[in-house]
C-alpha cells in the first residue's frame, strides 16, 4: 500500500478503563472491508497498522502499546492491550484477552474466553 490511509479514527468515543478509545472507519476497500465500514475501537493510530489487511471488528478494543498488523484480525469483544502484538494471519475472537508482552502470530486463532499474556508466543 502506498501513502493512502486505509482507516481513520472517528469522533465516536468510548471510555474503557479510564482510556478514551475511538471507533475506526475504513477509508478504502480492502479484503472484505468496504470504504465507509465501521470497525472496532482503538486508542491511538499505532494500535492498528495502515498497511496489510489487518482490522479490528465489532466491539473489539486495542489500546495501550498493543499493535495489530499484517493480515491479523481482532473480533467480537476481544481485548488486546499492554505491549501485545497480533500479526500474520492471526485471529483473536470472542471474549479473549491478549496482553502484557504476548505475541499472537501466523495462523493462530485465540477463542473460547482464552487469555494470552506474559511473554507468550
Amino acid at each position: 500500500m502506498t501513502d493512502m490511509l486505509k482507516y481513520k479514527l472517528t469522533s465516536e468515543t468510548r471510555n474503557h478503563c479510564g482510556r478514551t478509545l475511538y471507533r475506526i472507519q475504513a477509508l478504502i476497500d480492502f479484503s472484505n472491508i468496504d470504504a465507509g465500514d465501521f470497525g472496532g475501537w482503538i486508542e491511538i493510530e499505532s494500535n492498528l497498522n495502515q498497511e496489510g489487511d489487518c482490522w479490528v471488528f465489532d466491539n473489539a478494543r486495542v489500546y495501550d502499546n498493543a499493535q495489530v498488523f499484517g493480515d491479523a484480525r481482532v473480533f467480537d469483544n476481544a481485548l488486546v492491550y499492554g505491549n501485545a502484538q497480533v500479526f500474520g494471519d492471526a485471529q483473536v475472537l470472542g471474549d479473549e484477552q491478549v496482553y502484557d508482552n504476548a505475541n499472537v502470530l501466523d495462523n493462530t486463532k485465540v477463542f473460547d474466553n482464552a487469555k494470552v499474556f506474559g511473554a507468550s508466543k
